[in-house]
């Protein structure tokens, strides 16, 4: 059993003192040996294929995007370790809370990969989800995902199930007002919660340091009297790790706690528009890359004698399959009709809106 990495109860001692946690280095190699996840040889596997699979999804969703058949779409590539770690750490009856650039967490916590599609193309079917999915389709709205967990949070404690409500935003969600009322609500209700901010150095265009005068972003969990941890987001083992001991504190009824997730997205914000070459140094791309989570855990499980090429190779051919498959079956459902569009504007359409729908369910009848 692996040495416990944090101690959630010494509150004060945090608030003086923030150290990124890292277990593995650049070069694969475990630098805190009690800190390794108690994970099997088939479990880290299993985090790497995932991590893989998200990093050639993006990848896919990129060039999809590009031909103009997938629409809005936020890059993950780079924050692998973030999102894929934590969410691993998860439990599948834990209720996920995506911000935009989560959907590789929201798929793997059990959205077909086909919704995931849809909802980025704007078709309602998108945020149909399957009566057993513990999740909410992702938040555009900055920040907002944090009140919403505060609340699912206080519901499960209400409830006294063994859960956790968890949920993500970047660097620049912790300047909006959302951010401090969810971590507050929570803590002040002891609600279990694990709030992670993925610090990917940018709030679109705006460098972390314009955003706040706080050396990290995890001390500001001070403020709303609940643990704060700052980890290296490029660090799958660390960002696990640190995930799974949250959950573990949070579900023993101790309230929530925010992760601060040190990462990086190599593209830009979104593929709407936004050009990073603007506000981002080519030296400061390099430097990141050097931190690659993939080549680290690659490194790392090549060297147990649990990876090769030929493994990545078949994963990555497999994954894109599934890939062409899932966009496959979304282009070839029905498109949205305008009618349909006014139908779901109300629970009840004012006399108005009805007679626009029946005007153009009459059109589209012909």
């Amino acid at each position: 059993m692996s040495k416990k990495i944090i101690d959630f109860s010494q509150l004060d001692k945090m608030a003086k003192e923030f150290k990124t946690v890292k277990v593995l280095n650049e070069d694969g190699e475990i630098i805190k040996k009690d800190w390794e996840p108690d994970l099997s040889d088939e479990q880290l596997k299993e985090l790497f294929r995932q991590m893989i699979w998200s990093r050639t999804l993006d990848e896919r969703s990129t060039k999809l995007n590009r031909q103009g058949r997938l629409g809005f779409y936020a890059p993950t590539a780079g924050e692998e370790a973030s999102q894929i770690a934590s969410n691993f750490a998860m439990d599948r009856a834990d209720f996920l809370l995506p911000a935009y650039r989560d959907v590789p967490q929201l798929v793997l916590h059990g959205l077909p990969l086909y919704q995931a599609f849809l909802w980025s193309r704007g078709h309602v079917d998108g945020n149909k989800y399957p009566a057993d999915l513990a999740a909410l389709p992702p938040q555009i709205i900055i920040g907002a995902q944090y009140v919403q967990a505060a609340g699912v949070a206080l519901g499960i404690k209400l409830k006294d199930q063994r859960q956790v409500a968890y949920t993500y935003t970047g660097d620049g969600g912790t300047s909006q007002g959302d951010f401090y009322e969810g971590i507050n609500f929570a803590g002040a209700f002891e609600a279990p919660a694990v709030f992670v901010v993925q610090n990917n150095g940018f709030a679109i265009s705006v460098p972390r340091n314009k955003q706040t005068a706080a050396p990290t972003l995890a001390q500001k969990a001070v403020a709303a009297g609940i643990p704060g941890v700052q980890v290296d987001g490029m660090d799958a083992l660390a960002v696990y790790e640190v995930t799974k001991e949250a959950r573990e504190y949070a579900t023993a009824g101790n309230g929530p706690v925010l992760i601060e997730t040190l990462t990086y997205r190599y593209g830009p914000h979104t593929l709407s528009g936004d050009d990073p070459k603007r506000y981002r140094t080519k030296e400061t791309d390099d430097l990141w890359h050097q931190k690659d989570p993939l080549v680290r855990m690659r490194k790392y499980l090549t060297a147990k004698g649990l990876w090769s090429q030929e493994e990545e190779d078949g994963w990555v051919e497999a994954t894109r399959n599934e890939i062409n498959e899932a966009i496959k079956k979304v282009e070839n459902m029905p498109k949205q009709k305008i009618s349909e569009y006014l139908q779901n504007a109300f629970v009840d359409s004012p006399a108005e809106i009805q007679q626009e729908i029946e005007r153009y369910t009459a059109k589209e009848a012909k």
